[in-house]
């Protein structure tokens, strides 16, 4: 009798749960970013939720939890109920470069999440203050060898760090590393000469490139930027193997319905179409990109190979 009560309830919770799923969603999606207001990923985010907000009828809620190089906002996502209105913005950072530098994670990134989609990708600049005396990747290479005590640059997250490593590797440059909190702040360190220059994603830089308050030297895209056209490549500057792009998307607890996943993919991809999106993101030197959940899953793998290479080779692994 108790097994047959018990069949009979757990028959009843699937029902309820299927049934939630095909109504999927109800109520508020809440979609979790692990960094400060203004940067990257931050606008991004936002771009697409009002829109996806139009698309599925309920609210999509934009909560910054940064911290830990995003790692309290994957913890937060990670442990959510799998029902598709706890979500994580999920870049590059979190997703790839922090199993390539961290010794041990609180999170996994493949058995703790189910990738949505992909949203966007983008390349990343390397900047300097306009009153800088450089105008060249090859006069900074030069003037951090003849000027040590002030060849350094700033970062705020581990995947720009890294570029930025990548970068010395490329160059024989010995820049080095001095941590910001927020995109924003690097910024204005770099924009202010506190930190002689940046390797990170184009969308905080984008008004201090535009007024003239800082100079890019290059970008790390193959080819140029229809954003900043006068910008040269890595490759055209004379330094090879420097092409990066760094990406965002949208994932989901583990275990997460497929139903849900499904409903969301078709969401954005309808979302990312969409000809005013596409031309906010690329004020921000931003493409839009949807995928599937095995493509995200593959790019995962494949980018948290590369970073971990260049992680061993710059002796970074963090605690």
């Amino acid at each position: 009798m108790k097994r047959l009560v018990l069949v009979v309830l757990l028959g009843v919770i699937g029902l309820t749960q299927g049934a939630e799923a095909e109504n999927y969603p109800t109520r508020p999606i809440r979609l979790v970013v692990g960094y400060t207001p203004g940067g990257g990923n931050d606008l991004i985010a936002r771009i697409v939720a009002a829109k996806l907000q139009e698309k599925l009828g309920q609210p999509v809620i934009v909560d910054n939890k940064p911290g830990a190089q995003s790692i309290v906002a994957a913890e937060l996502v990670a442990k959510a109920p799998a029902d598709g209105y706890t979500l994580f913005i999920a870049p590059s950072g979190p997703m790839t470069v922090n199993p390539a530098v961290y010794a041990t994670l609180s999170y996994s990134p493949e058995r703790d999440f189910t990738p949505i989609s992909l949203l966007a990708e983008f390349p990343l600049l390397l900047a300097v203050a306009a009153e800088q005396p450089v105008k060249s990747v090859r006069e900074l290479v030069d003037y951090g060898r003849t000027h040590p005590k002030l060849a350094n640059y700033a970062s705020s997250a581990a995947p720009l760090q890294l570029a930025a490593e990548l970068f010395n590797q490329r160059t024989g440059a010995k820049f080095q590393h001095i941590p910001y909190r927020g995109s924003g702040d690097v910024v204005q360190a770099v924009a202010s000469g506190q930190v002689l220059m940046t390797i990170a994603d184009s969308g905080p830089m984008s008004g201090p490139l535009k007024s003239g308050k800082l100079r890019a030297l290059a970008l790390t895209a193959a080819t140029r930027s229809t954003g900043f056209p006068d910008v040269p490549t890595f490759a055209e500057a004379g330094v090879p193997d420097m092409e990066i792009s760094l990406w965002t998307g949208i994932v989901a607890p583990m275990h997460t319905p497929a139903e849900i996943v499904d409903r969301l993919q078709r969401a954005i991809r309808q979302v990312l179409v969409q000809v005013d999106v596409q031309s906010a993101l690329a004020a921000i030197a931003v493409t839009a990109r949807s995928t599937t959940t095995d493509e995200y899953r593959e790019l995962i793998a494949r980018d948290t190979a590369r970073w971990k290479a260049v992680a061993a080779a710059a002796n970074i692994k963090l605690e």
